[in-house]
Parts: structure tokens; C-alpha cells; sequence
């Protein structure tokens, strides 16, 4: 059977023995005749269930994909759902035992990209232990190539590290020995993923695939919180790319699913494009979280400023030093402004190990936060405050109420700094109404932080495996989440752990935006936040700029054209700045919010080599984000090393030609030459944006 879903086509296959495989290509690419290959269908289901015979072919340890009873599930049925702008294919599979995986692809009008997910339904007469279940399987990547392909796919995926998060990592399938034996009977799988409560703690979980030859892209991202796999594997010619939970090996999860009940998986998307550019593709699974930001806050909408004063006060903010940076800052188009941590700490105590009492400090607030609150209305912003809301510090009292925390292997799990709450616990529950949802009423705040700076690891206590305690877990922490958002309607949500560590699908739906990185005062920063155009929406990545009293003109212009690459926000001396240095921040503001409908819905390209050396850069990066109104902007920084003469940007088709405006700290010229944005830099270190636009 084949499904149509806007310009992509999916097709399922069928063997003999009722066996089921899933591929999916660009529909302006049809897959009528898939050259020879020596190939078997692979399951568009994977599953394994303890007991299971294990995949032989030195399989066990690397892979559990296609155990005994992922060869034993068939097709029960299939049916095509349209549900108003909705349509959606539901496959059902069984074995003889009772097993059944309910395998969903959906898709709605106009959508570049599909959602997959799987629910497993124990209709047998005895309890069953789940060990792996999918949420996406896909077969034969790709399916316009002979043979096994060799030479011709490349693997793309988004490593993440501290302060360094969405290096690219391009490898051929050669580089991974991802080529078949000479027998075709031996197992080749690539599984990574990440292990614990920062999904973005190594690798993002995204994984692209590129057919050099015929110019096509499939693409995978997974909506999951806690520790997620994505394999690449293939026996044959037939290579497969799967996704979902950490399984047994991989994540320490296992689950069991009584008789009656079911378990349904993390959603997937998926997407599939004919082009060159694996920017197209990236923003096409991306767009999966377009939806959810347009139901974001009113005040969302048009990507207002955000002022945040750790940069300012590094922990300590009071009411005192609040009033003085609200001075400074009057009237500079700031829409929030953000308490960040330490309003809670105890005198002589640092705000990093005193977090999870949160009440307010008398010595800090002397006149109560609301008071504070009462001065940043007055200035006509939102008061936001930052709260790290699963964790609890060393020196704060909730460190010790050791019956509430999450615990492994029977006693408290515990960091170096910190601990977790039992987000199940109803007292954990009550106890966070009253402190954090209770606070935000209390005081009247409309923004919070929501900060994590510390992963749970492997797992917890509490479920039949570690990873289904860590699975668990996370889950109501999404669902305290949405709680909050119901209590305080149209308050604003800022995904942040320990900057970008929670980049993934999910939360970036639940929240209005992200700290895109702890890198506040970084030479790498445009770097970073460029990578992050491929992972997620710029519209929701909050970039810093830190300004310090001793910045150059030049620097300050650095750190204010960064923020274009996402949302802008401030920080830093500004209570001790010139009227210079106001003055080119000012010029970086206004031009921000010209090209804010650009950043808003745009798409983004790359159009410099890599830079391979984030701490330490050399060379030049630039950046092209096309509108859709018509504009445009392209954004240049220079680094370290040699300095290029002139810098070319060769311009996608469709680019505007006029050179409307440009933002660096001295006056400079750039001209369109053939198809090419020109700049002739004359300093290391620098930021340029230019501002395109059609003739008028």
C-alpha cells in the first residue's frame, strides 16, 4: 500500500509471511523500481520482550532490533483515517501470542514532515516484560541506489557538549563500518542516543541521511525528555534507520505490561526532501514545532527583548541593584525582565547549593520580591524569576528531606551538589504548588525560568528498571509543566538546563523558548547559535549578549549581532556603560526588531565551511535567514586567523538584491555581486548584518 502526505510518499511493504516494512521518500522522487539488491524486508515495527531469542549474526550488546518477536508480529490490518485536515495510516500487528504494536503515521494539510509513533497492547493471558519498542522504523535508505550504495550516503547528526551544543558530524556509512559482510550475515549497527535527564547531553536526537548521488534527505527527530536511542543498521543491502526509548541495553528500561493494558511510545518526525541542502531538510522537521510556539503568549508573537541580570549580579540580585540596572535600561525596548537565581539564598550561602527551599530573602528583598515585581511593571515589562525546579541543593533544607527525593539502588541519588525530587510523590506534588506555582500567583510573575543543572544519570528507583523510574519521572515533570501553564494562564516559559540541554522536541512544545547555551561571553556564540537552526526554531532560541563596560565598539557589536540568530537578550554592566556603547546597542536593537519577522518565519542557510575549532575559531562563518515577506538578512563573523580579502556569500535563488541596511559597529559596504553577497573585512573579530530587500 502507498499513502500520499503532501509532497512525501510512504510506502508499505509486505512479504510472503505477513512481515511489514515502512518506506518513505519525496513524491517527486517516486520509488517505482528499486534497483537489485540483495535485500530482506526490515520490520517498520521493532520490539523485543524478555525471554525473546536474540538477533544472532553478533547482534547482542550492539543492537536488540529484530529479536523473536519483532519476526513475529504480522499484519493484522491497515486502515487510511482522515480526520478534517488530518490523515493518518494505523497498521496493526500481532503474533500468536497475543502481542499486538499499533504502529500510527499521521500527517496534517500542508505539513513537511510526519509524526510516528507505536503502542503496544498486551492481549494475551500473561503478564509481558517489554524491552525495546520503536517509535519509527524505516527500510530501505535509499531505495534509488543499487546494491549497498557504497560511496554514496552520508550520515548527519548534531553532537552536543556544555557550552558547545550543535556541532554537525558528517560521516559516510564507510567511516561507521556500516557496510554489509561479504556473507550478508553479519549485523552492522550504529546506535547512539544519550542516557539521563538531559536529552541533549551528547548528541541531539536527530538523525539525517543524505543520498549523494540522487539529492535526496530523510530526516528523524524524537519528542522525548529522558534517555533516547537512533540506530542504523542493516544485515544487507537494505540499510534501516529506527528511533525511540533507550532499550534494556542501551537505557537500563524495561517495562511491564499487564494483560489489557498498553504502552505507547515517544512521538517521532519524520520527513523526507529532494534537494541539496540538508538546511531544507533540517527546517522541515523543525517546522514540527511551529504550532505549538504560535500558541504561545500574545506577547510571544512579535519576539520581544528579554533583560536578564545574572550576567549583571552572577547570583545575587536585589531589590537595590534591580532598581538601579531598571534605570539604566529605561526606555531600550526591553519587554521582560528576568530575576535569575540566588533571590532565595541564605546570607553567606551560594545560590548554587541552595536552591529547593525557594522562599524569598529578606536581606536581598528587604520589602518583599513584590515590591521588585511592582518596579519592573512600572517600567512597563513583565517580571520574570528563575527557578530550578527538580533539583534541590546542598545547603537548602529540602536536601534532607531524603523520603521525597529520588533514590537508586535504595539510597538517595545524589551529585556532587545536588539531589532530585520524586517528581510522583503527590507530597513532592503539593509541596511544588505552594513553593513555585504558588510564588508566581503570590507576586504576580508572567515569565519563569525554568533552569536543570544536573542529570539524573541512568536512573532511579521506583519502576521495574532504572530506566523506566528515570521515564517515569520526567514525565510528570512535563505534566508539572502544564499544571503551571493552566494556574497562571499566558505566562511565559523558558526551557533552559544549563543552557541547551533540553533542546529536544518536547520541551521546546512545552515552553515558549529555550536558553540556547550557557555560553554567555563566548567568542563562540555566533557558532552555536547557528547550529542551532538545524535542531530548532530561531524564533525560540534565546542568545545572550553580555555587555561589559570595557567592550570595544567592536565587541559590543559582536555580542549584539549574535542575538539575531535567535531571540536577543541582555546582560552584563549596564549601569556602567557610555553613551557610545548605548548608542551602537541601541542601533543593535532597532535593527533587531526590523528583521524579528525574518527570524520569526524564515528559513536559514549555511553558507560557509564549518568551523572546526568552536573554543579557539578560526576563519569566517555566514549566515543567510530568508523571509517570508520578502526580506532577508545574512549575518558575517570573522574569527581568528588569516583574514580573507573579500568574503563571498553565494545567494540562494530568491534571495532579495537590494542592500537595505547594515548593523556593525563602524560603517561599512557590501554589494551584490552575480548571485554573490560581498564584504571586504578589514578587522579579525568582527560582526556584520545586512539587511536585504526587493526594489520597492
Amino acid at each position: 500500500m502507498e499513502a500520499q502526505f503532501g509532497d512525501m510518499t510512504v510506502r508499505y511493504t509486505e512479504d510472503s509471511q505477513g512481515h511489514m516494512g515502512l518506506l518513505l521518500y519525496p513524491a517527486d522522487c517516486p520509488a517505482e523500481e528499486i534497483p537489485e539488491k540483495k535485500a530482506a524486508l526490515d520490520p517498520m515495527v521493532q520490539i523485543q520482550l524478555a525471554g525473546d531469542a536474540l538477533n544472532g549474526a553478533y547482534a547482542p550488546g550492539h543492537t536488540m532490533r529484530n529479536g523473536e518477536t519483532t519476526w513475529r508480529m504480522k499484519k493484522k490490518s491497515q486502515e487510511q483515517k482522515v480526520l478534517g485536515k488530518e490523515k493518518r495510516v494505523e497498521t496493526l500487528l500481532e503474533d500468536d501470542r497475543g502481542n499486538q504494536a499499533l504502529h500510527v503515521l499521521t500527517w496534517k494539510e500542508g505539513d513537511p514532515f510526519l509524526r510516528a509513533y507505536c503502542q503496544y497492547r498486551n492481549q494475551g493471558k500473561k503478564p509481558v516484560t517489554l524491552l525495546l519498542l520503536s517509535s519509527f522504523s524505516l527500510e530501505q535508505i535509499s531505495p534509488y541506489l543499487s546494491g549497498d550504495g557504497a560511496g554514496e550516503l552520508l550520515v548527519h547528526r548534531l553532537q552536543s557538549r556544555w557550552s558547545q551544543e550543535g556541532r554537525l558530524l558528517t560521516q559516510t556509512l564507510e567511516e561507521l563500518q556500516l557496510e554489509p559482510s561479504w556473507g550478508r550475515c553479519a549485523a552492522r549497527c550504529e546506535r547512539f542516543g544519550q542516557v539521563g535527564s538531559m536529552p541533549v547531553n551528547h548528541y541531539f536526537p536527530f538523525v539525517a541521511l543524505e543520498d549523494t548521488r540522487n539529492h535526496v534527505f530523510w530526516g528523524a527527530q524524537l519528542a522525548h525528555p529522558a534517555s533516547w536511542q537512533m540506530e542504523l543498521y542493516r544485515m544487507d543491502d537494505n540499510l534501516a534507520i529506527s528511533g525511540g526509548l533507550a532499550d534494556r541495553e542501551f537505557g537500563h528500561w524495561k517495562k511491564e505490561i499487564k494483560p489489557g493494558e498498553s504502552f505507547t511510545t515517544p512521538t517521532a518526525i519524520l520527513t523526507a526532501a529532494h534537494t541539496d541542502s540538508l538546511d531544507i531538510l533540517c527546517q522541515r522537521l523543525t517546522q514540527a514545532g511551529w504550532e505549538a510556539a504560535q500558541a504561545a503568549p500574545e506577547s510571544e508573537q512579535d519576539l520581544p527583548i528579554i533583560f536578564n541580570e545574572y550576567c549583571t549580579t552572577w547570583g545575587n540580585p536585589s531589590h537595590e541593584n534591580i532598581r538601579n540596572i531598571l534605570d539604566a535600561i529605561r526606555g531600550k525596548g526591553f519587554s521582560y525582565f528576568v530575576i535569575d537565581c540566588g533571590w532565595y539564598k541564605k546570607d553567606g550561602v551560594p545560590w548554587d547549593i541552595s536552591m529547593g527551599d525557594y522562599l524569598p530573602s529578606q536581606t536581598l528583598f528587604p520589602e518583599g520580591l513584590e515590591k521588585t515585581v511592582e518596579a519592573i511593571r512600572q517600567e512597563g515589562m513583565k517580571a520574570g524569576i528563575w527557578f530550578e525546579i527538580e533539583n534541590v541543593g546542598t545547603a537548602s533544607e529540602a536536601y534532607r528531606n531524603t523520603e521525597h527525593l529520588l533514590h537508586l539502588d535504595g539510597e538517595v541519588l545524589t551529585t556532587s551538589r545536588r539531589r532530585f525530587w520524586d517528581m510522583s510523590d503527590p507530597w513532592v506534588k503539593e509541596y511544588l504548588r505552594e513553593r513555585v506555582i504558588g510564588a508566581l500567583k503570590k507576586y504576580g510573575f508572567e515569565y519563569m525560568k525554568i533552569d536543570y543543572n544536573d542529570t539524573i544519570g541512568l536512573g532511579c528507583d521506583g519502576a521495574e528498571s532504572l530506566g523506566e523510574g528515570l521515564r517515569r519521572n520526567m514525565e510528570e515533570s512535563m505534566k508539572f509543566l502544564e499544571e503551571v501553564k493552566r494556574e497562571i494562564p499566558g505566562i511565559v516559559l523558558e526551557n533552559c538546563a544549563s543552557g541547551g540541554h533540553r533542546l529536544e522536541p518536547g520541551f521546546m512544545a512545552a515552553t515558549s523558548m529555550a536558553s540556547f547555551s550557557d555560553a554567555h561571553e563566548c567568542v563562540e556564540i555566533p557558532i552555536i547559535a547557528a547550529n542551532l537552526h538545524r535542531a530548532i526554531l530561531p524564533r525560540q532560541s534565546q542568545i545572550w549578549a553580555v555587555i561589559r563596560k570595557e567592550d570595544s565598539q567592536k565587541r559590543i557589536a559582536y555580542s549584539i549581532a549574535n542575538t539575531f540568530l535567535g531571540r536577543m537578550c541582555l546582560s552584563g554592566d549596564v549601569t556602567d556603560l557610555s553613551r557610545e556603547q548605548w548608542e551602537t546597542i541601541d542601533r543593535g536593537i532597532a535593527f533587531y526588531k526590523r528583521i524579528a519577522p525574518i527570524i520569526k518565519e524564515g528559513l536559514t542557510f549555511h553558507l560557509s565551511p564549518q568551523i572546526e575549532k568552536m573554543r579557539h575559531p578560526e576563519g569566517w562563518q555566514g549566515i543567510l535567514r530568508m523571509g517570508r515577506n520578502g526580506e532577508a538578512f545574512a549575518l558575517i563573523h570573522t574569527f581568528g586567523g588569516a583574514l580573507p580579502e573579500e568574503i563571498r556569500l553565494s545567494l540562494p535563488e530568491g534571495t532579495p538584491k537590494k542592500v537595505r541596511e547594515i548593523y556593525s559597529d563602524t560603517p561599512e559596504q557590501a554589494e551584490i555581486q552575480d548571485q554573490e553577497l560581498v564584504w571586504r573585512p578589514k578587522e579579525n573579530w568582527k560582526a556584520m548584518a545586512v539587511l536585504l530587500a526587493g526594489d520597492e
